[in-house]
C-alpha cells in the first residue's frame, strides 16, 4: 500500500532584468484538519547574499497544517543568476524590491493574497516590499530583523564586547589593518556566529549548506554588508526605515531570539511604531529561533498567521 506524500514541490524561475530568480513552492496534498483555508506564505531569506537554504525548514513548521509555502533565491546567490561584471552600485534595495515584486506578479499561487515572513535582512527587504506595494499583503512576520543598519551595528558591537578578550583583540587588529580576509578574523567571527547566529552545535545542515554557499560567492554581502556582521562597511551601513514604519499598514507579528544578533534596540522600532504590530522574544534562541526552539515557532508564528487567515474568510 503507497502513502500519498504531505507536500508536493514544484520549483522553476522567472526572467528579470535578463536574469533568472529561483523559486520553490511546497504545497500540501491534502486539506487541513479542520477544513480551513489557508493563506500561502511567502519566505525572504537573510544576508543580503545567503540563500534560502536555511530557512527551509519553515515549511515544514509552518505548512505543518496545511499552508503552501514559497521560498526563492534572491539574484546573486543561491540557484537564482549571479551577475557577473556589474557595478557595485547595481545591487541595491530597489533592485530586491522590484525583484520580489516581479516574482510576486508572476507566482499565480499568490495572486489571492498572501502573508510575507522575512528573516534578518529578509526582514528589513519585507518592510521596504510592504511600504512600496502593500497590495497582497495580509500579514507581516518580521523575525529577528533591525530596523535601522546603524543601531544594528551599536548592537553587534556590544555584543563582542561579551566574547573573550583574545576575539575581540583580533577582531579589533585584523579591522585595522584592513585584513578581514584573514583565517584569524574568520575564526573570529565563527565565534560570534556560535554565539548569536546559531547555538545548535554543529550547526543544522540547510544552515551549513547557506553559509557554505555563502563562501563560495559573497559578491552581494560584502558589497550591501562587508566583511562580518559587525563590522558593516557596504551600501547598507546607514540604511533605516524607522521613520516610514507608521506607514505599514498591516497586522505584523515581531520576532526575535533572547540572545539575537538583532538585538532588541535594533528591532524594538518594528514593534513600537507600526500601527498593528506585536512582538515576542523566543528565550534562549539567538538569531534563527526557527532552528534553535522550532517547536515554538511554528506555536507562535502559525497561531499568528492562522489568526489573520480566519480574519480574510470573515471579510
Amino acid at each position: 500500500m503507497t502513502t500519498q506524500p504531505r507536500v508536493r514541490i514544484d520549483e522553476g524561475t522567472v526572467a528579470f532584468r535578463g536574469f533568472r530568480t529561483w523559486y520553490r513552492i511546497t504545497r500540501p496534498t491534502q486539506m487541513p484538519a479542520d477544513g480551513a483555508d489557508r493563506l500561502p506564505l511567502l519566505v525572504l531569506h537573510g544576508g543580503p547574499g545567503i540563500p534560502h537554504d536555511y530557512t527551509r525548514p519553515i515549511a515544514d513548521l509552518l505548512g505543518a497544517d496545511g499552508r503552501t509555502v514559497v521560498h526563492y533565491d534572491q539574484l546573486g546567490c543561491g540557484r537564482s543568476s549571479h551577475p557577473a561584471e556589474v557595478p557595485a552600485d547595481f545591487w541595491t534595495v530597489s533592485l530586491f524590491v522590484e525583484e520580489l515584486r516581479n516574482l510576486v506578479d508572476r507566482l499565480d499561487v499568490l495572486a489571492g493574497g498572501f502573508h510575507l515572513l522575512g528573516q534578518s535582512w529578509g526582514g528589513m527587504l519585507a518592510s521596504e516590499y510592504v511600504l512600496a506595494h502593500p497590495d497582497g499583503v495580509r500579514s507581516l512576520v518580521l523575525c529577528d530583523s533591525p530596523a535601522s543598519m546603524p543601531l544594528w551595528v551599536a548592537g553587534t558591537n556590544e555584543l563582542l564586547t561579551r566574547l573573550p578578550a583574545e576575539v575581540q583583540a583580533t577582531v579589533a587588529a585584523h579591522e585595522a589593518a584592513g585584513t578581514t580576509d584573514s583565517a584569524e578574523y574568520q575564526a573570529a567571527v565563527d565565534v560570534f556566529y556560535h554565539r548569536f547566529l546559531c547555538t545548535v552545535d554543529p550547526y543544522p545542515a540547510d544552515l551549513a549548506a547557506s553559509l557554505a554557499a555563502l563562501d563560495a560567492d559573497p559578491t552581494v554581502y560584502r558589497t550591501m554588508i562587508g566583511p562580518s556582521e559587525f563590522h558593516v562597511t557596504g551600501s547598507l551601513r546607514d540604511w533605516s526605515v524607522v521613520d516610514r514604519l507608521p506607514d505599514i499598514r498591516v497586522p505584523t507579528l515581531v520576532v526575535a531570539g533572547e540572545h539575537d544578533e538583532a538585538t532588541p534596540a535594533a528591532w524594538q522600532p518594528f514593534a513600537a511604531t507600526i500601527p498593528d504590530a506585536r512582538a515576542h522574544v523566543f528565550v534562549g534562541a539567538s538569531h534563527t529561533p526557527h532552528l534553535e526552539v522550532p517547536d515554538q515557532f511554528a506555536d507562535v508564528v502559525g497561531g499568528f498567521l492562522r489568526t489573520y487567515d480566519a480574519l480574510q474568510r470573515s471579510n
